[in-house]
């Protein structure tokens, strides 16, 4: 009689490849599923009853930011991912990563996010850096692309300018090295100060290095506005110039002036498939997004680095910014302020309030806003239509993300509110969309979450239920499952998520939290 260190029984089984569910037993010995049948012969240290309940692999969040944010470090438990049933997440997103450090002073790059002087880093390399992951207790797997910023800090320094032969040289080393080590991909935002001089000569030369190593480009499109369709245009050229896979992570139309080319975005993308050019997408389930006050700026404000900007906002060019501003006819009761630097007073409110409040134009609340708190402002910004994350959620190529960061309850601040869909991202897609609206089958959203997001990363033994795959594994209550975070009060848990495992340990059971770190440092070998 086989002995196995937990067994779930009678559960409503999701392979995770899109497949009809079963009910099933699922037999697990350490770190690995062993059997997935009729186990009710079998004995097991830990057996959990999952009748009535949906058993799921765990879900793969291939957007987030813990790492940029530096809660991977500073609440490494990650609980508000695991509570949510995520169990693997990726980081090095939007060109900015952790590594490689060519200089130490280039970790300034998450200067925005993180006050810098108060961080400490022992390491330069991929290597080095996922080694000092792997030694501390983290709750969830983690895995990282290279950021183009951080290859092209290292190489050309803060100048604006494209790369010269040599510095191209020597991002390609930077990148085949990294990739060597783990690295998943390298991650871009093409609008970014410091990646927007990268000529397609050293972009594509890039893209052969990962093609080459078979890992993929992540892309934060260089406008999501009225200009989206050029820079979904531009990701597909590179991609076919380069033959390398490429993903569009947290893909969105953002304002009204880009919601009616979404569709022919989607076209776009469907076309480029069928000519077998591989391109995938995620997105998170929420109409507001999570950004920086300053991304409200115009681009030719933004490029100048921050003492140029504030430089700006005190002089002469402050009327110039004010007039942009206004011409873009923002609604400013549905722009509602997260996080300040210093400012404290303004977090919760809407420009709008602020504005009735002070009896000053909302422009100059912007520009005062961002003066006083040397620019670190983040809002949330209701600027997505519902009706274009419908169409996405229905395309076999895209997956479910967050955009998110881990958090835990135990950290929470009034004066820094993180978006909701840190806290709510997965239960609130099967809500929305499964049980709401009824788009999609369970099966095929789970597949969304699981199977289909470590096809993209090219990990065969996550993300699916299967003889000798890890055992991470979420148990939820498809009747019960809800998100509760909102843009008031994010620091709220969702209710139906039963169980979780990760690596085969119990990190979540009946509402218990297990603060031990599960997780493991995931690293890509071709």
């Amino acid at each position: 009689m086989a002995t196995y260190s937990i067994i779930i029984r009678n559960g409503m089984v999701f392979d995770g490849k899109g497949n009809p569910p079963e009910i099933s037993d699922v037999g697990i010995i350490g770190d690995k599923i062993k059997k997935i049948g009729n186990l009710s012969s079998s004995q097991a240290g830990i057996s959990i009853d999952a009748s009535n309940k949906y058993v799921s692999p765990g879900f793969i969040d291939l957007t987030t930011h813990s790492d940029t944010h530096w809660t991977l470090f500073s609440q490494p438990t990650q609980e508000s991912f695991i509570r949510q049933g995520v169990t693997t997440i990726m980081g090095g997103h939007g060109g900015s990563s952790l590594a490689p450090l060519v200089r130490p002073e280039n970790i300034e790059a998450i200067g925005k996010w993180v006050d810098v002087s108060k961080i400490n880093v022992n390491w330069q390399s991929v290597k080095e850096f996922l080694d000092e992951i792997e030694r501390r207790p983290i709750g969830v797997n983690f895995g990282t692309f290279i950021g183009y910023g951080m290859l092209r800090r290292g190489t050309v320094g803060n100048e604006s300018r494209t790369a010269s032969t040599e510095e191209m040289a020597k991002m390609d080393y930077l990148a085949e090295k990294s990739f060597k080590e783990g690295a998943f991909g390298l991650s871009m935002d093409l609008g970014a100060s410091h990646q927007k001089p990268g000529s397609d000569e050293e972009i594509i030369s890039l893209f052969k290095t990962a093609k080459k190593a078979k890992v993929f480009i992540s892309h934060h499109l260089e406008n999501e506005g009225k200009d989206i369709l050029p820079a979904i245009a531009r990701a597909i050229s590179l991609a076919r110039n380069s033959g390398v896979r490429s993903h569009i992570s947290h893909f969105k139309a953002v304002g009204k002036t880009s919601w009616q080319f979404f569709p022919q975005g989607l076209q776009m993308i469907e076309n480029c498939r069928k000519e077998k050019v591989e391109i995938t997408c995620d997105f998170f389930p929420y109409n507001r997004t999570g950004s920086n006050l300053y991304s409200l700026l115009p681009k030719w404000a933004r490029e100048n680095g921050k003492e140029k900007i504030i430089g700006m906002i005190k002089g002469k060019e402050r009327k110039l910014l004010i007039d942009y501003l206004k011409d873009m006819t923002l609604h400013y009761n549905r722009i509602s302020i997260a996080s300040t630097r210093f400012d404290s007073d303004a977090v919760g409110k809407t420009i709008f309030e602020l504005s009735q409040n002070s009896g000053r134009e909302p422009e100059e609340i912007i520009l005062d806003l961002l003066d006083i708190n040397n620019l670190q402002v983040s809002i949330f910004n209701e600027a997505i239509l519902e009706e274009n994350i419908e169409l996405l959620a229905e395309k076999d190529y895209s997956a479910v993300s967050s955009d998110g960061v881990g958090y835990d309850t135990t950290r929470q601040s009034k004066t820094d509110l993180p978006h909701p869909r840190s806290f709510g991202s997965f239960p609130r897609f099967f809500v929305r969309f499964v049980k709401e609206k009824g788009i999609l089958k369970w099966e095929t959203a789970i597949h969304k979450m699981t199977g289909l997001p470590a096809e993209i990363l090219s990990i065969s033994d996550r993300g699916i239920i299967e003889k000798d795959a890890y055992a991470d594994i979420t148990i939820f209550d498809p009747e019960t499952i809800s998100d509760q975070a909102d843009y008031i009060n994010p620091f709220q848990y969702p209710f139906g998520i039963n169980c979780v495992l990760v690596n085969g340990g119990i990190a979540l059971k009946d509402g218990l939290f297990a603060p031990e770190g599960r997780g493991r440092v995931l690293r890509h070998f071709r």
